[in-house]
């Protein structure tokens, strides 16, 4: 068995060297570990570091695309070039490399197709206090969400299974985490978590510059994600919240006529009634119409898994692909 752990850059030129020594060159139950450098259009030398520290596999692109495109792409890359399993890691030696044992073992027994290493956020040292409670509220809204039991939902750190790589397709440009537990939640993939070590801080996150950066882009992610995957539940959660305002408004108008006789008066509860009914009703149409385009996208994910495999079986290269340094057995 082959597993490749791949590793997206942005500008990594001096984390790739301490992230690179920090992982496993062999791990139990796979005869082959090799590294794949996913360079999302980096600006410095990180192309010739990772050449240079004899990575296997390099992809190169020829501009930032973000870090959800970059993970794809090594994805794409990684089952093209035979890879059993995918191990997913930060260029910023956020996760400690010895965690690949424990991350990989439920899918080399078995147990699961995809493995997210839990942080454990609460006790983070690096995490302020509202970063750590902001982790812990996103990560329960992504286990409602999903249907899963996943406690560090933004944990980039993952084992995927040659299968749940094949089957991933991620449309948000922001980053991936969120998107594919809901996604794996909703195609009933078998995901589970195991708890991995960190290692100290070396740079700031170059996901979001505050706070609200990161509480707005995870919460829409979440939103356009949750509508995509599960559009009946969630225009069905609106247009019942609808219904429940519209019976609210016209209860004035309806008391007054039921217990006095009087149909007169309440035109502003009326009216504002009549706009919810009238929501409500968009709402329950949206439902239908948003529930034929998700049965559209689960064909559509297919056609690309059976063509990603057609890919894989014709031997092509993966796109933007460089060769790896003249000595990988010593990264």
């Amino acid at each position: 068995m082959k597993l490749i752990i791949q590793i997206p850059c942005l500008n990594e030129e001096k984390q790739l060297p301490a992230t690179l020594a920090d992982l496993p060159t062999q791990v139990e139950g796979f005869d082959t570990v090799e590294f794949l450098v996913i360079d999302d259009g980096s600006s410095d030398n990180t192309v010739e570091v990772a050449r240079s520290l004899g990575v296997h596999h390099i992809v190169s692109l020829p501009r930032n695309r973000g870090l959800a495109f970059a993970f794809q792409a090594g994805l794409d890359a990684a089952l093209k070039l035979g890879a059993d399993v995918v191990v997913n890691t930060d260029a910023d030696n956020q996760y400690c490399g010895a965690s690949i044992h424990d991350l990989v073992a439920p899918i080399v027994a078995r147990q699961a197709d995809i493995v997210v290493g839990d942080r454990d956020v609460r006790s983070v040292a690096e995490f302020s206090w509202l970063k750590r409670r902001l982790q812990v509220l996103g990560s329960w809204v992504v286990r409602i969400v999903s249907g899963t039991n996943i406690p560090d939902a933004t944990s980039g750190f993952r084992a995927y299974s040659r299968e749940a790589a094949l089957s991933l397709i991620v449309i948000t440009h922001y980053t991936y985490t969120i998107e594919s537990i809901i996604q794996a939640g909703a195609s009933r993939l078998a995901i589970t978590h195991v708890p991995v070590e960190t290692n100290p801080k070396t740079r700031d996150s170059r996901l979001f510059s505050s706070n609200w950066s990161y509480i707005r882009r995870n919460a829409l992610t979440i939103i356009r994600v949750f509508a995509a995957y599960q559009p009946i539940k969630f225009f069905g959660v609106l247009t019942i919240v609808f219904v429940l305002c519209a019976a609210a408004a016209f209860t004035p108008f309806t008391w007054d006529w039921l217990v006095n006789g009087s149909r007169s008066g309440h035109l502003q509860s009326v009216v504002l009634g009549a706009i919810f009914v009238i929501v409500a009703f968009l709402m329950a149409v949206l439902a239908i119409l948003a529930d034929l385009i998700a049965s559209h996208r689960a064909v559509s994910q297919k056609v690309l898994e059976h063509a990603r495999r057609l890919e894989i079986e014709a031997g092509i290269t993966p796109r933007h692909y460089l060769p790896g340094g003249t000595n990988p057995s010593s990264p």
